[in-house]
């Protein structure tokens, strides 16, 4: 595992441990990295609404710039959309400054390679020596050979367009609610939705800085489902913080999450003729239900861990063009190479006004069977998921389950946590299966 970068960038508190001296490094490398072999490289640079974005944005371009590369600066803007400018645009790379559904206090920086794709391991590998050795080991650019900052909100403007230009039929008539978490979204998402017809309503826009994800959002979807219900809305969407998820919710208050948003989008594609190698990319994080549902329209599916890095890497390895998340990373593989909140939220649009079937309609074939999660901290996550008797535990409520249900038990990437979660018919039968697995470990002495 990766010292500061993980699946989604390098992440952690502002100013505590990750720090505008961190930022200054890792634009230092990254303007030396890919000038080389070049008289000029470009970076595009895209941040969220946090107060600690500005800092970040200034301290990566000062260090992009010391290295003799050029910073074009995209401002407010979601993260999909420097994934799209960086490879529309020809970028060498691609930043983005955010801790996605994270509080303001956190933050995060996300690079890309000029695909538009999560960096490679081995980079990252690179970026972390340098943040750790000798800052001097890279010359810093003089004279006519420093880089310059450059606006580049017109980048921005393009990607609005090209959602835009995605959509083939009019929102009008449509009322839509859109949540737009106080982030990035909120200098997007309306003006895509207003461009397309709709009769748009929009909360949680006006970001202050310290209010992203604040009680909203994909991660606290409640005020979009009020807000639905009582203004009698035909459709709502809620993005997170960056604004590469989206949840739905439909005319009746009821939230449509990934899994919802895989099974509807996955059988209009097959409907098409568009599912490409009529398969789903999904995580092992995703319901049993989607899986029964899936079956039942014969559509096939993998599984790959948790995180949409993997999702990509998996659609990117066998040609599929369609994967996510339950959390709402959703990944349409024909326009975009990362989750992309407002993209889903028009491909959502297109399902519904090409079927002329409302949301709630379109959902009712799954069945999502209840989930219960605990986690369990432990002295070491290895020694503990690799102990027989845990394991015969897990063996036995698998059995037990049988067709009607799934346990699944893992590690966490970044505590000391085993998390074990059990998907089944009832509430009553998931808590039983749990506890039943937890008082093994705990009799076994691992749990702290």
């Amino acid at each position: 595992m990766s010292k500061y970068f993980g699946t989604d960038g390098f992440r952690g508190e502002a100013n505590k441990n990750l720090t505008v001296d961190h930022a200054f490094k890792v634009g230092r490398f990254l303007g030396w990295y890919y000038s080389q072999d070049k008289e000029k490289c470009k970076i595009v640079i895209g941040k969220d609404t946090r107060r600690s974005s500005y800092m970040f944005e200034y301290a990566l371009a000062a260090g992009i710039t010391a290295s003799g590369a050029d910073a074009y600066l995209l401002h407010v803007t979601t993260t999909p959309s420097v994934a799209y400018v960086t490879k529309t645009d020809e970028f060498d790379c691609g930043i983005m400054i955010s801790a996605s559904h994270n509080p303001y206090y956190d933050n995060g920086i996300k690079v890309m390679n000029c695909r538009g794709e999560k960096l490679d391991d081995e980079t990252i590998s690179k970026i972390e020596e340098y943040i750790d050795g000798d800052p001097n080991s890279i010359p810093l650019a003089t004279g006519e050979k420093i880089g310059r900052t450059v606006d580049y909100s017109a980048g921005r403007n393009r990607y609005i367009g090209f959602l835009i230009s995605l959509a083939t039929r009019s929102f009008k008539n449509m009322k839509v609610a859109l949540d737009c978490s106080n982030g990035s979204a909120s200098a997007i998402a309306k003006s895509v939705f207003d461009a397309l017809g709709a009769e748009t309503h929009v909360i949680n826009n006006t970001p202050d800085g310290t209010n992203i994800n604040d009680g909203c959002g994909s991660t606290h979807p409640e005020a979009l489902q009020k807000f639905v219900t009582e203004e009698k809305c035909d459709i709502g969407f809620a993005y997170d913080g960056d604004a590469d998820r989206c949840f739905a919710v439909d005319e009746n208050g009821r939230l449509i999450n990934g899994d919802l948003i895989l099974y509807i989008c996955g059988k209009y594609l097959k409907n098409k003729g568009q599912l490409e190698k009529n398969t789903v990319v999904t995580t092992i994080m995703s319901n049993i239900g989607l899986y029964k549902a899936f079956d039942s329209e014969e559509i096939s599916y993998e599984k790959t861990s948790v995180g949409d890095k993997y999702v990509y890497e998996n659609m990117s390895a066998n040609g599929y063009k369609l994967g996510g998340e339950e959390s709402g990373h959703i990944i349409f593989g024909k326009y975009a190479s990362t989750g992309d909140g407002i993209l889903t939220s028009l491909m959502i649009m297109e399902v519904v006004l090409e079927s002329k079937m409302s949301l709630a309609k379109l959902a009712e074939p799954v069945t999502i069977f209840p989930q219960l999660l605990k986690n369990v901290r432990v002295t070491d996550k290895n020694d503990t998921m690799n102990d027989a008797d845990v394991l015969a535990s897990v063996k036995k409520v698998e059995e037990a389950l049988g067709n009607n249900g799934r346990i699944l038990v893992r590690g966490s990437g970044t505590e000391p946590l085993v998390r074990v979660m059990v998907e089944a018919e009832s509430d009553e039968i998931c808590a039983k299966y749990v506890d039943e697995v937890i008082a093994v470990i705990k009799s076994k002495g691992y749990a702290v």
